[in-house]
């Protein structure tokens, strides 16, 4: 959302995390042809991209790329006549994200949980900046933080999150 929104960094790790994916859902499907594999994959993601105001945030993210990825491949089967060399059938349950958009999403509301326990001090910068990877200078003048507190606050509150993974606090 952030990318739709116009942060240029957000928008760039979305492609290449969805390049990862696409790449490993076609390689599966395309073993015959892998000379075909990052073509494919390119032409998904310049679909994405212009499509991306078709996106309803309201609707699950990997059902959307799921269509794309799915009509790139039927049309390069067609280009190729070449149905028979998919290594798994096109019908079948495609899940490009399922397990990956549960895993992120726990993922997220894991650090999430444990980045509330931390102090606005230490919270804040981490967010700005390794999160929505906003410079330190941004994150400063957002929090009203001196550059030097940004940076204190991001060493200690990561310190304080890996100790509370490792389960010392």
């Amino acid at each position: 959302m952030r990318g739709l929104a116009g942060d240029n960094t957000a928008y760039q790790m979305f492609l290449m995390e969805l390049s990862a994916h696409l790449r490993a859902f076609l390689r599966k499907r395309l073993s015959r042809l892998p000379d075909e594999v990052e073509d494919l994959v390119q032409e998904s993601l310049l679909a994405v991209h212009n499509q991306r105001h078709t996106y309803d945030p309201d609707q699950p993210l990997s059902a959307w790329v799921q269509a794309i990825a799915r009509y790139k491949l039927v049309d390069l089967l067609r280009r190729r006549s070449a149905h028979e060399l998919l290594t798994d059938p096109l019908d079948e349950e495609m899940d490009i994200f399922s397990t990956a958009d549960a895993d992120a999403a726990e993922a997220r509301r894991d650090l999430n949980k444990l980045l509330a326990e931390l102090p606005d001090q230490q919270r804040l910068p981490i967010i700005h900046t390794k999160l929505e990877g906003l410079s330190v200078m941004q994150a400063a003048t957002l929090t009203g933080m001196s550059e030097s507190a940004v940076k204190v606050g991001v060493h200690r509150g990561l310190k304080a999150l890996a100790a509370k993974i490792r389960g010392v606090l």
